[in-house]
Parts: structure tokens; C-alpha cells; sequence
């Protein structure tokens, strides 16, 4: 990492929120993808250990299994991280987890993502996401019955419980509302468009369901708009495997040429330049926030179930973060104008002043900030994490 970055990271730090957590063991799910990994380095940052649970269903692994995108946290903290590969959807093996490791907390990263893609396949992210986070919630508390479980259930509840749980949602639970900017209290599950949407407000219910009968379960649901950016370092970014179904990994796609345009969904929004309009975040901040809730939940100022916005507080249109990646870059985007996706709704920005109040937590990082660090992980890394695997290739 240059000086100047140091210097950036450090001036971030020291404007951003204090974080005063209490040591402790942190099971992450999908801590290997793009928000997952950000967070782990912050975790080491301020001294946690930490157990990443992936299926690597969605990353690049060297020659021995073992992620690339962990192999670079520890670069940037110098620390090595413990690394399981499981599936949500086994629940023996994910069982075998909590009887190896003794969390304090579980972060639930783990999730297909992508608004398109669900709805061509729905089953596919109602299994994945709501099923994979019923076989982690069954197992953190021993549901009864469990036809695989030979131990005493009592033995069993006292040995997992982990009643501090961290989830990653999204504002798709909102559906279509009515006034902007969007705040927490405002319905949700009315009007979604997508079951990739849905399924995150499932899993919202089921989480604020079990705070309902059990106080001692102290939930915060993170719903963080669009994290884009990369470490200030370039070391990790963001790395899709499969074909991008957001805005920004499409236009790194079209900036590496592997793509001839930037497809934009529509042009008929009631928007001022009639594109879609999102609210952006860093993803160092989007990390950030999951410690500032951790800390709430250390602090013990949870009050059962929390939901939290994650957001600057104002949107960006499609052009919009067009224009700045062409000025990070210094590279004209060209763009073909497609029809709407289907479930696309014309803008989401939200209030995160209940954030700022209670997560003593707000954005630090600009739009063009963002768009730099974008371009400065596009530059040392070409190809993404592919291109620490080959070069693993040509030293083997």
C-alpha cells in the first residue's frame, strides 16, 4: 500500500465512527465475496478473530481450495484467517462447524444475489438464500427433531447458542414505496418485484419472529444500498465469476473489453435524465457499518430486532455513475440503451439518520472515491483474483 493510500485509509479512520469493540470469534458466511471479505479485514482491524464459512460458490481458489480473496485479506493485515468450506444447505457439516468453533457472533453474508436472475430462477434463490439461512439459524439455536442430531438437545443448545447475529439485507425489501428518501419504517414486503427481494424479507421476518419469542436474541439487519469501490489498496475488490448483473461489475467488464457496451435497463424512468436511480456506498463503509452494529450488540444496546439503512442519503443515476467512472478512468463508457429488467423500480435512496443516531455510523468515502478505487483494483488486477491464479500456475 503507497503512502498516499495509507494516508487516505487513515484520514477515513479518523472520521469515521469510533469503534470500541469488545475481542471475540466471528462466524461469517460468504466471507469470502466482495462485502464479506471487506468486513473480515475490518474485523482483524480492530482485533476480532474470525471463522469464514463459504461454499466458493461464487469465488476463485488457488491451487489448494483455498480463496484468493482470503489469501489477500491477509496480505492487508498480515494476519491468517481460519477458512471452512461448507454449504448452508448441509446441515452436517455446517453442525461440525459449531462444534469445532465457539462464536460469539454469526454475520450472515451468504446469499445469491442478483434482481434479474431471480426472476428467471426463482426456486433457486428461494432454496439457496431461505433455506440456507433456516438450516443456520436451526443449527445455531438445535432446533428439536433434527433426525441427524444423536446428542442430547440441551447439551447441544448450550454448546451453539450464539443468540448475536448480524444480516445482510438489501432495500429490495421495501418493494415500490411511495416517498423517498426511504426510511426504516416504512413497510416492506409490499409490492417487491423479485424473489431475490423476497427472499431477503423472508429471512427478515423469520430473524425478527425469533427475537419475538426468545429476548435474549439480539438481531440487527444491515440493508445497505449498492456497495461499490474496492480497498483503498487495490489488494481486493470486487471479483463476480459469473455473468454481472449490476451496474458497476458491468462496467469493469466494458473498461477490460471483455464486453463491446454497458447495456443500460431503460431510459423511460420518471427520473431527471430517466435512468435508474440507486444510493451508493463504499464498500469499506458498508463494512464498517457491520462493525458499528456489532458494537450495539456488544454494548448491549440491542433491543431484540434492528433494522438499520445504509446509505449517503442521496442517489446516483445510471449516467451519473457513468460520467465519474469516465473521469476516474479517463476512458469513454459506451452504453446501448436496452428495455427495463423486469422488477427494476425507478429510484431507491434512503434516510440513514437512524443509522448516524444508533450505529454511530456515516458514509466517509465520495462518489469519485468510490469510481477511484474501482479503477485503482482494476488496474493492479486486470483479470480479478484470475490473475494471482495464473500467475500460481506459471511459478508451479
Amino acid at each position: 500500500m503507497t503512502s498516499s493510500q495509507k494516508n487516505r485509509m487513515k484520514s477515513r479512520d479518523h472520521n469515521a465512527h469510533s469503534v470500541s469493540l469488545c475481542a471475540g470469534h466471528s462466524g461469517l458466511t460468504g466471507g469470502t465475496g466482495f462485502i464479506g471479505s471487506h468486513c473480515v479485514v475490518e474485523l482483524i482491524q480492530a482485533n476480532h478473530s474470525v471463522t469464514v464459512i463459504s461454499n466458493l460458490a461464487n469465488s476463485v481458489t488457488d491451487s489448494n481450495g483455498y480463496p484468493v480473496s482470503l489469501k489477500r485479506v491477509e496480505l492487508i493485515t498480515g494476519k491468517n484467517i481460519k477458512f471452512r468450506k461448507v454449504d448452508l444447505l448441509n446441515l452436517l457439516d455446517l453442525e461440525k462447524v459449531f462444534e469445532d468453533e465457539k462464536f460469539d457472533i454469526v454475520m450472515h453474508f451468504a446469499s445469491l444475489k442478483g434482481v434479474g436472475v431471480s426472476c428467471k430462477e426463482p426456486l433457486k434463490f428461494y432454496y439457496s438464500n431461505v433455506v440456507g439461512s433456516l438450516n443456520l439459524i436451526s443449527v445455531i439455536i438445535n432446533i428439536k427433531g433434527r433426525p441427524h442430531s444423536s446428542k442430547p438437545a440441551n447439551t447441544l443448545c448450550k454448546k451453539y447458542c450464539v443468540k448475536k447475529f448480524i444480516f445482510s439485507s438489501s432495500p429490495a425489501v421495501y418493494g415500490k414505496p411511495i416517498k423517498f428518501p426511504i426510511k426504516e419504517e416504512y413497510a416492506t414486503g409490499v409490492g417487491i418485484t423479485n424473489p431475490y427481494g423476497k427472499s431477503k424479507y423472508m429471512i427478515e421476518k423469520i430473524l425478527n419472529d425469533i427475537t419475538l419469542i426468545d429476548k435474549e436474541w439480539k438481531i440487527i439487519s444491515l440493508r445497505y444500498f449498492n456497495p461499490i469501490g474496492a480497498h483503498p489498496s487495490g489488494i481486493i475488490g470486487e471479483n463476480p465469476t459469473e455473468i454481472p448483473d449490476q451496474l458497476m461489475p458491468f462496467i469493469i467488464q466494458v473498461l477490460k473489453r471483455k464486453l463491446p457496451y454497458l447495456t443500460v435497463f431503460g431510459n423511460d424512468f420518471e427520473t431527471p435524465d430517466r435512468t435508474c436511480i440507486r444510493d451508493y456506498i463504499h464498500v469499506v463503509d458498508a463494512a464498517r457499518g457491520h462493525l458499528s452494529a456489532l458494537n450495539r450488540i456488544a454494548n448491549g444496546k440491542c433491543g431484540g430486532f434492528e433494522m438499520y439503512n445504509l446509505g449517503m442519503g442521496k442517489g446516483h443515476s445510471v449516467m451519473e455513475i457513468v460520467k465519474a467512472m469516465e473521469y476516474a478512468t479517463g476512458k469513454n463508457i459506451p452504453i446501448k440503451i436496452m428495455p427495463r429488467r423486469l422488477g427494476d423500480v425507478p429510484c431507491l435512496c434512503c434516510d440513514p439518520t437512524l443509522a448516524a443516531k444508533n450505529l454511530n455510523w456515516k458514509t466517509t468515502f465520495t462518489l469519485d472515491e468510490m469510481c477511484r478505487d474501482v479503477f485503482n483494483w482494476l488496474k493492479k488486477n486486470p483479470n480479478g483474483f484470475d490473475d494471482e491464479k495464473k500467475q500460481e500456475l506459471k511459478q508451479g
